[in-house]
């Protein structure tokens, strides 16, 4: 029974260290990042109470996707006709942006380019949706592959003159 006395020492002691009414430490002062308890709540609508002064502008986007892949792309001949309000096959590539036929993707901070293609997550819009899919580009003089996930599928664009 030498283990009955021996677990009793352990647990006294155990206690004794955890003994104290303050869990901090009388020297510990840092309290940087810690929020001000002293400042209100903000609203419903998530404006603070306080008077802020305006945040300064945001910088200017940078160009995440490369200007080789910039433009009208089709996949039929009939998409690149500019009058034409049924262009379904068009992409309209931006500097910032895709634009589908009824919708509009966005890179996502994880995209990956070079001079000639760019892949990773995109944020879509359209039709009261919005989604997320895996998309690649890359351009090979005037053929632009695009290849999505879920569902798997590759196409190939033409470049509109």
């Amino acid at each position: 029974m030498v283990r009955v006395p021996f677990f009793s020492c352990f647990v006294l002691l155990a206690l004794a260290a955890c003994g104290g009414s303050d869990p901090v430490d009388d020297h510990a002062n840092r309290t940087a990042g810690l929020p001000d308890i002293n400042v209100a709540a903000p609203s419903a609508a998530g404006e603070p109470h306080v008077n802020t002064r305006p945040a300064a502008p945001l910088p200017a986007p940078e160009t995440k996707i490369p200007a080789a892949l910039q433009g009208r792309w089709g996949l039929t001949p009939a998409d690149c006709v500019p009058a034409r309000a049924d262009a379904k096959g068009l992409l309209i590539v931006t500097s910032d942006d895709l634009h589908f036929y009824e919708s509009r993707a966005v890179p996502a901070a994880d995209v990956v380019s070079d001079g000639d293609s760019i892949s990773g997550n995109f944020a879509f819009t359209g039709e009261g949706q919005s989604w997320t899919k895996y998309e690649a580009l890359k351009v090979n003089k005037t053929v632009l592959t695009r290849t999505e996930t879920k569902p798997s599928a590759s196409f190939s664009y033409a470049k509109c003159s």
